[in-house]
């Protein structure tokens, strides 16, 4: 489903990502995850998707920088990173963008 956004601007952090073969708590963990993320009073919403190979990527949009900086210091996502480099990653990557401008089909 495609995030409804509000007027910019806003921010966007954008994880791509490739997937190991070990789940090990994975699931889990994005689960939990992304109910947290839902309290943030400056979360948006996300998009997602993983293909066959391996590979995802996931949109994450946010008010402001601060809920970003908010959302970065978090215990459990500190957690989930480490665990993602130790086992759930064999590469990925995270950007984050001011969203000046946007538009589609209305």
């Amino acid at each position: 489903m495609i995030v409804k956004t509000p007027d910019p601007p806003y921010y966007t952090v954008v994880f791509t990502s490739v997937r190991t073969e070990i789940d090990e708590g994975y699931s889990e963990m994005n689960e939990s995850l992304w109910l947290d993320a839902q309290k943030l009073p400056g979360f948006i919403g996300a998009e997602a998707f993983r293909d066959e190979d391996r590979f995802g990527v996931t949109v994450l949009y946010f008010k402001d920088l601060e809920t970003i900086h908010e959302w970065s210091k978090y215990q459990k996502h500190l957690r989930a990173k480490e665990m993602g480099k130790q086992k759930w990653y064999s590469d990925y990557r995270v950007r984050i963008a001011k969203v000046e401008r946007e538009y589609g089909m209305e």
